[in-house]
């Protein structure tokens, strides 16, 4: 008796330990050439490290990064947006998939178990039992309760990569949630810094309105007094009507801009309204860290690191189908010719061994299919690496040109603020010498378009560095803790 078992036990040790063989590329992230320091940041290394050692991991909320613009109205539209925006609902969505597909996976590594009941109707030949062609046979019914079990044994871990890709694959959908969810803030606070910028220049063009129809008025005045000609009434009329087009224009934006916001917010654009309200000069500072740190805290390049390893993963897969498959079944119950008599102790019955086929297959030609599975999926992991690499690239061009942009649109502002006190001030002097008649009216009305054009192009500063602060903070992976930037 023991002889007769030892041979089953010595195969189903071996068989243990080859399950734990796995003929699949041990997975590495691939290294990346990251500098030491951003070029446009000018932090201390003491600054930067402690700036790292505040910011959260890939995985941990961002928090509400927005709320150093200390901008209620924007905090309230985040809040929205994050509740109701549909494009986040999707991605979120596309989360349950993959995780309902990994854990369909996962079963792959557990037996799989079901239960049948029911007759059978058969007629077997007289050749196959022996019997002389006219002999007599009767079909027979067959009644069977049975419980069958089946399971893969993992010899070169075709199952173990598969599950591994699906891991995989589902942690790549939670970091483009991630990264969805962080694009949509970026975009509902540029969005709501655009309207406030349309609503700075409509406030611009509404007191240039107020000023030309007063110099309108003036004008008139002074032809019906005789004191000029028709001319400079023609000239202060257009000047008007002129201002009054720019406005409408830009109040065509402003709604333009008021729309997009609203589906941001998930909201129809019918319902959806935003009080005028003039734009507050940015001044807030935005540590970019190291860029060691963008490669924990941005969601796309934590997507495109988790792509490469279910690439990874399924290479090993790949490679597996070139070994053996060993699929064990078996089923247990009873059968019975009469149903009244299935569950007696006599009608037991057992098999163990495949119901079908055989119950270790061993590839040998396919014509070179496998081979082609395993190249594919190779190239698609030199694929996943490459665009890895170029996420990360790109990564650091964002953080650098936002960076780059902040500085120079700082000094910018600061140049454009003395045009627009210079215009202004010439602007003042053309009025006083025009009334006093020592220019013409046409220098008055280039004073004055060099004051709207000046004024103009601040309120454009302003909203570039608005814009331009919501894409750094976007392009560092969100928030920070508030405290290391004070």
């Amino acid at each position: 008796m023991i002889k007769s078992i030892r041979p089953y036990f010595v195969a189903s040790m071996l068989l243990l330990a080859l399950a734990g063989c796995s003929v699949g590329p041990a997975y590495r992230p691939p290294s990346v050439d990251a500098p030491s320091a951003f070029k446009e940041a000018f932090l201390s290394p003491e600054d930067a490290q402690r700036w790292k050692a505040a910011q959260p991991a890939d995985a941990v909320a961002r928090g509400k990064w927005w709320a150093i613009f200390a901008d209620a109205d924007l905090d309230a539209l985040e809040e929205r947006a994050l509740a109701a925006n549909q494009d986040l609902k999707a991605a979120a969505a596309r989360v349950k998939q993959a995780r309902a597909l990994q854990r369909g996976t996962q079963a792959m590594q557990l037996p799989q178990v079901e239960a049948a009941f029911g007759p059978t109707r058969q007629r077997a030949s007289n050749a196959s039992q022996g019997l002389p062609a006219d002999a007599p046979n009767s079909p027979t019914t067959l009644w069977r309760a049975q419980a069958g079990v089946s399971y893969e044994a993992d010899l070169f871990g075709r199952v173990a990569s598969t599950v591994d890709a699906a891991d995989a694959d589902a942690q790549q959908s939670e970091a483009l949630l991630r990264s969805v969810q962080l694009a949509l803030q970026a975009d509902v606070a540029q969005g709501y810094f655009l309207v406030r910028r349309l609503d700075t220049e409509q406030a611009l063009y509404r007191s240039t309105v107020e000023l030309r129809q007063k110099a309108l008025e003036l004008v008139q005045r002074r032809y019906a007094e005789g004191d000029i000609g028709e001319l400079d009434v023609a000239r202060a009329k257009s000047e008007l009507a002129a201002a009054q087009s720019e406005s409408l224009g830009i109040a065509r934006q402003r709604a333009v801009a008021e729309h997009a916001l609203a589906i941001l917010l998930g909201e129809p654009p019918s319902g959806f309204s935003l009080d005028a309200r003039n734009l507050q000069r940015i001044a807030v500072g935005i540590p970019a860290g190291l860029p060691s740190s963008l490669l924990e805290r941005r969601p796309d390049i934590a997507a495109a690191e988790r792509a490469m390893a279910a690439a990874n993963a399924r290479i090993g897969a790949a490679h597996a189908a070139f070994f053996p498959r060993l699929n064990i079944t078996g089923a247990l119950g009873y059968e019975s010719s009469q149903l009244g008599d299935l569950f007696q102790w006599s009608s037991r019955a057992f098999l163990l061994g495949p119901l079908v086929g055989a119950m270790m297959s061993l590839p040998i030609f396919d014509g070179g299919q496998r081979q082609a599975g395993l190249d594919r999926a190779r190239a698609k992991y030199e694929e996943d690496v490459a665009l890895y690499r170029q996420t990360v690239l790109n990564a650091f061009r964002e953080v650098e040109d936002g960076l780059s942009s902040l500085r120079i649109l700082g000094e910018q502002g600061q140049v454009q603020d003395a045009a627009v006190e210079s215009a202004a001030r010439a602007a003042r002097l053309s009025q006083f010498q025009y009334r006093e008649g020592s220019v013409s009216y046409l220098d008055v009305i280039d004073a004055d378009r060099m004051v709207l054009q000046q004024r103009r192009a601040a309120v454009l500063l302003d909203g570039e560095r608005a814009r331009v602060a919501v894409d750094l903070v976007r392009a560092i992976g969100g928030g920070w803790d508030r405290a290391a930037t004070l």
